[in-house]
């Protein structure tokens, strides 16, 4: 089966994960620091830079050198100073300790190599009242997204994120092929 991708401009994207609903109901505010863990071409970055203003920062990490670059020339283009888009392997990137109000996964915790890694790292750059937040594919059956089988459960995104000593702070719906789950120390 071919699976369809949705690039981060690709407006019927929006239509089934809006990223300003999903970050409005997070609690991302003007002046908070919004690390974006594995954030593709900028789908959730650059509409956190537009909401946190040039109090805030964002950290945009991902390893695929084109999508960094596009992120670059999005936030110039719109004077998104704010924004810091760098080439990192999620398993290695810790861009700042306990500075992060909101460490986010959107869509890819599954991808990680080593997932456990990389939720222990997004725990070294919460603050103390930050929550990291897991958006990701419910494991059902479509024709885009993921294979069902590198998809993870509701339950098992948990598990993952309380291993590292995080406490699960709500799991809910978020659209008809997503779950969101946000965790604090």
């Amino acid at each position: 089966m071919t699976r369809r991708r949705f690039p981060a401009d690709d407006p019927e994207r929006r239509l089934w994960q809006d990223p300003d609903r999903i970050l409005s109901s997070i609690g991302l505010r003007e002046g908070d620091v919004f690390v974006d863990i594995g954030c593709g071409e900028g789908f959730f970055a650059l509409p956190a830079a537009r909401r946190i203003g040039k109090a805030g920062r964002v950290f945009a990490l991902d390893i695929n050198s084109d999508a960094i670059t596009r992120i670059r020339e999005q936030a110039e283009s719109e004077g998104l100073s704010q924004v810091s888009a760098e080439i990192k392997e999620a398993e290695a990137a810790v861009v700042c300790e306990g500075c992060a109000d909101i460490v986010f996964f959107g869509n890819d915790l599954h991808d990680f190599s080593d997932p456990g890694r990389v939720i222990r790292n997004a725990h070294m750059m919460l603050k103390p009242s930050g929550r990291l937040v897991n958006l990701d594919w419910k494991p059902i059956s479509m024709n885009f997204g993921p294979p069902l089988e590198k998809r993870f459960s509701v339950a098992r995104a948990k598990n993952l994120i309380e291993s590292v000593g995080l406490k699960i702070l709500s799991a809910q719906d978020a659209g008809p092929y997503h779950y969101l789950i946000q965790a604090g120390k």
